[in-house]
């Protein structure tokens, strides 16, 4: 294979990638020059947060379960049968208890005809009495189980995304884990918080018929619970609990919701949530309050009252507002919560570290001394060993360098620890090619070609050479990067672009070099 000579485009690509380069590292110098696109550090270098979650998947399936014996309520309800008694017992069963011929006649069409995901895992009869214990099959349990980690981590890229971290590292780890890197996060307790906030939005009705402190001193009624609205002394920050009695249907969720914005009230001096809905959300929280005007209806967000406004009148438009005592930070948050959508099941940290960014300083300055002193110590070596191809060598090594952090820039990889260690190996690589095409032009004069025949001869025997070891190695990067994590990738990418940088600069850019020096004249020798 020989490879093409003196021809016009090389000195112009070369010069279009140098000025690419230098437009693309300036940023990560000078921001002001321009705006974008600069060299992200990762975690290890410039300090943020390690979290490992846990999701507990096994909470969706509990609450699958309770909207089953809503939808039985309220269908038995609806279809007249009686002396029906519908409950969840330990956690992942469902008890229905009927009586009289006929309703266990209809309640067994309804099982046939609306639930047959439900299987009957107990059944009692004594005489006219039917008692059913009723489950979800293993395969339905591991069903929703799975959507729920998948989901959780699609809602928690969501929060990070508006929360504005950049290149964040949030992947799935086993079964039910999430692991989350934030680099450059420094309020790690709001991220957190930001994070495992489960915003589970729901309108319920106040149950009026009794006062809370009754229901707290002799138990809720049937179908109602207390529940608590939090209140911050803005002077002491003591907080204080106000209970409420609510009925446990849940008459709106918040996942017809599809904006939440934060607004600022000039009368009262508190930021609240505005909330919009879609148009079933809409029409549904229409009817609501259609149906219950001058009663109560709270918004609880993660059992948590938040207000509880009388209803005056039919609200349409599909729009509501969530008020409470809300710092700027604290609206903010909610909405971005809201907006990204609810968790299906709370998640609870296993793992949490900090990296300060101190630390990441020091690594960074320990990396780049390490950089400094093997690429002084190669350049060295090359100017003594080669002569003047030496330094034409080092020359082209100081270009790959340019062209790797150049291509972090434009491609917005992250360049971590490893990453580093990645350039310091691409060094050696570099002018490892050069080495290769330097060792042939000197067997080709030691024969007695002459210069310009030794130089062609040299870059046509050692072409292939060069792009078999390099293409092996950029075969290795490319798995290191599909199957490696957060760390071993910033290695795999850097080292990737390392080889595509030292095979254009050993074949493209010191060819051009010798082709210049050799053309037009009569050279005897080349300082080899």
């Amino acid at each position: 294979m020989r490879p093409l000579k003196n021809i016009a485009w090389k000195p112009v690509l070369i010069a279009a990638v140098f000025l690419a380069a230098i437009i693309y590292i300036l940023p990560t110098f000078n921001s002001s020059l321009w705006p974008y696109k600069k060299i992200n550090l990762g975690l290890d270098l410039q300090g943020g947060m390690h979290l490992v979650l846990e999701v507990e998947s096994e909470k969706t399936v509990e609450s699958t379960l309770e909207r089953i014996v809503q939808d039985l309520r309220e269908r038995t309800r609806r279809d007249g049968i009686q002396q029906i008694q519908v409950e969840r017992i330990d956690g992942d069963r469902i008890q229905v208890s009927v009586s009289g011929a006929a309703n266990i006649k209809s309640f067994q069409e309804l099982m046939d005809a609306e639930f047959r995901d439900l299987r009957e895992q107990d059944r009692s009869q004594t005489g006219d009495a039917l008692v059913l214990a009723l489950d979800l099959p293993e395969q339905e349990v591991d069903r929703i189980q799975e959507l729920a980690v998948a989901q959780a981590l699609e809602t928690i890229r969501n929060r990070i995304d508006q929360f504005g971290v950049a290149e964040p590292d949030i992947r799935r780890q086993g079964d039910r884990r999430i692991l989350i890197q934030l680099p450059g996060i420094s309020d790690t307790e709001r991220a957190k918080e930001l994070i495992g906030r489960t915003a589970q939005l729901e309108f319920k009705l106040v149950d009026d018929q009794m006062a809370p402190e009754t229901a707290l001193k002799n138990g809720a009624p049937p179908g109602s619970e207390v529940l608590y609205q939090i209140n911050v002394d803005g002077n002491t920050k003591r907080e204080f609990k106000t209970p409420f009695l609510i009925k446990k249907r849940t008459m709106l969720t918040g996942e017809y919701l599809t904006d939440a914005r934060v607004r600022y009230d000039q009368d009262k001096r508190s930021y609240y949530v505005a909330i919009d809905f879609d148009r079933k959300g809409g029409r549904i929280f229409e009817r609501v309050t259609g149906d219950n005007i001058h009663k109560r209806l709270a918004i609880v967000l993660d059992r948590k009252v938040h207000s509880a406004p009388e209803i005056q009148d039919r609200i349409s438009g599909g729009s509501a507002v969530i008020t409470g005592s809300f710092s700027a930070e604290e609206a903010e948050d909610l909405a971005i919560v809201l907006r990204a959508g609810a968790l299906p099941a709370p998640v609870k940290v296993l793992e949490e570290r900090t990296v300060g960014p101190s630390l990441g300083k020091d690594s960074i300055n320990k990396g780049l001394m390490s950089m400094i002193v093997g690429g002084l110590l190669v350049i060295v070596f090359m100017a003594i060993y080669y002569k003047g191809s030496g330094l034409l060598a080092d020359l082209a090594l100081l270009l790959n360098i340019l062209l790797m952090g150049a291509g972090l820039a434009a491609f917005q990889a992250t360049l971590t620890l490893p990453g580093i260690a990645a350039f310091i190996l691409t060094i050696g690589m570099a002018v490892d090619a050069n080495v290769i095409i330097f060792e042939r032009i000197r067997e080709e004069l030691n024969i007695g070609k002459p210069p310009r025949a030794a130089v062609d001869a040299g870059y046509d025997r050692a072409t292939l050479t060069i792009l078999d070891a390099n293409v092996t190695t950029l075969i290795a990067a490319l798995v290191l990067f599909q199957f490696g994590t957060g760390p071993v990738k910033g290695f795999a990418v850097t080292l990737s672009l390392g080889v595509i940088a030292s095979m254009f600069t050993a074949l493209v850019f010191t060819r051009v070099i010798f082709d210049a020096f050799l053309s037009g004249r009569k050279v005897k020798q080349i300082s080899i």
